[in-house]
């Protein structure tokens, strides 16, 4: 497994650095990289709630957070249940939260994960190994069609039509039993739509998100993050592509809330960036995953409704 490098490591913490951190919720704690930095950055941090729904995450970033072990409280849960999780630990709001969306580098570099077409192991792609739907399930079992409304909708690939009819095809011959199974046919009969993109990137993206649910959780989140956040609290999402970034961003538009006295429209959020930050060019050089990477920050604003709802 290659060394854990945390992405817009430096950003996220220019995110927090003039808030002062009572209670933090780290929705994706992964292996404990930006966990390790916002707890050096904040001593004054009581509680961090550090959330994941891979237990072998939590097992490593158990060891890395050893130093904060009295401030940390590990929960094994997919991180839109932030509200469960709170009233379970009895906690009312958080000042801070972050989010880093999407498969970390430890499930990408363990090949029987089945993540990566480059890593040949079983076609599996869950996050929470508890989970029963895999991605051997999806591609051997599911209708031509709906393969390819996957491969289409999650994936955005041009060629989800010709990549579906393949997979019912061999399947008929032999059921894909392996990553490489798929990704070979994928690359034997489908061109590369960009340069640094291996063929079978797309569908392998598409099977992912669908399999985990990613964007259906991403939403559900965010329906409860705003209530979740105290007065002034600060919100932060990591996503590494255009389907969740622009979930994200429809979100942070669409936070009104109409004054039932005035009839107008006041914002719930004040949005930290107007653009999604981007890792710099050292960054990419020295983390290539942190290329597609793109943070979004807000801050929750203190209007009437949801600080009597806090």
């Amino acid at each position: 497994m290659s060394d854990h490098i945390p992405v817009l490591l430096e950003e996220v913490l220019h995110c927090f650095e003039k808030k002062r951190l009572k209670v933090f919720f780290d929705g994706t704690l992964g292996l404990g990289g930006h966990a390790k930095a916002l707890l050096k950055a904040h001593p004054e941090i009581e509680i961090y709630i550090g959330c994941d729904q891979d237990e072998k995450a939590l097992e490593i970033a158990k060891e890395t957070l050893t130093s904060w072990k009295d401030k940390m409280v590990f929960v094994h849960k997919n991180f839109s249940e932030i509200d469960q999780i709170l009233q379970e630990n009895k906690v009312s709001c958080v000042d801070g939260f972050l989010c880093d969306i999407g498969v970390s580098s430890m499930q990408v570099d363990l090949g029987e994960r089945g993540f990566s077409f480059s890593k040949e192991g079983p076609l599996d792609m869950r996050m929470n190994q508890m989970a029963s739907l895999t991605a051997k399930e999806v591609v051997n079992t599911y209708s031509e069609e709906k393969l390819g409304k996957i491969i289409r909708e999650y994936g955005e690939e041009r060629s989800w039509k010709k990549i579906a009819r393949l997979i019912v095809e061999q399947r008929t011959k032999s059921p894909f039993e392996t990553t490489k199974d798929l990704a070979d046919l994928i690359s034997k009969n489908v061109g590369r739509v960009k340069k640094h993109l291996h063929s079978a990137t797309l569908t392998f993206q598409a099977l992912r998100i669908y399999v985990n649910q990613e964007l259906e959780v991403l939403k559900a989140f965010l329906e409860k993050s705003l209530y979740a956040l105290c007065p002034s609290g600060i919100g932060s999402v990591i996503s590494f592509h255009s389907l969740e970034d622009r979930i994200v961003k429809e979100f942070l538009k669409n936070s009104v809330e109409v004054d039932q006295v005035t009839g107008k429209r006041e914002k719930k959020v004040e949005v930290l960036s107007k653009k999604p930050i981007v890792a710099k060019d050292k960054e990419t050089k020295e983390n290539p995953r942190a290329r597609s990477a793109k943070l979004r920050a807000f801050k929750k604003l203190a209007f009437q409704k949801l600080r009597e709802e806090c």
